[in-house]
């Protein structure tokens, strides 16, 4: 059977993570195995080396396409979640997989309603200057155009979304039960 990557997109604190959480527990429960690449998680690990530059961020987003890539081609399904600001370097990470093995959730926030859910404090910190090449404020952030799913967080809840995008895996992988 083959593999599927469901790469989450959108402004810190949108609510990729949680999503991906979400979507990941319920394909769990429901008998998959599942990847779960969480960027607060991986890039560390995998990225320990880069910065924030441009070229730096298409460097992390493609590590964690190969590394989501192999899982796929194994069978497997991962799940995603990394702000990937830029539209050319999501069209290299979709072009990594084949037709029917990649969905691109574009998880939209306004930026007022991500920097109110920021517990962290890393809006404050980049609008003070203290943390640069902060996507949304002093880098861009441009959004998908071609997402197969959009999950507008300032209207639907995290476990609305979550539901959504399991049932666009569930359409793609007809055998997947879902719970």
């Amino acid at each position: 059977m083959q593999g599927i990557c469901v790469w989450f997109t959108g402004l810190p604190c949108a609510g990729k993570s949680t999503i991906a959480k979400l979507v990941t527990e319920n394909l769990t429960q429901s008998g998959q195995t599942v990847t779960l690449l969480d960027a607060d998680v991986i890039r560390p690990i995998l990225c320990p080396d880069l910065g924030y530059s441009r070229e730096d961020r298409r460097k992390n987003v493609l590590r964690v396409a190969y590394v989501a890539r192999q899982i796929v081609l194994h069978g497997g399904t991962v799940v995603v979640a990394t702000i990937s600001p830029f539209e050319a370097d999501r069209k290299l990470v979709r072009a990594h997989f084949e037709p029917g093995a990649f969905l691109q959730a574009y998880v939209n926030a306004p930026l007022g309603v991500c920097e109110s859910r920021d517990v962290k404090g890393m809006y404050a910190k980049a609008r003070s200057g203290e943390i640069t090449h902060f996507t949304g404020l002093s880098s861009p952030y441009e959004e998908p155009g071609d997402s197969e799913l959009i999950c507008d967080t300032s209207r639907l809840s995290a476990v609305e979304c979550a539901q959504t995008v399991v049932r666009a895996i569930a359409a793609r992988r007809p055998c997947l039960t879902i719970s």
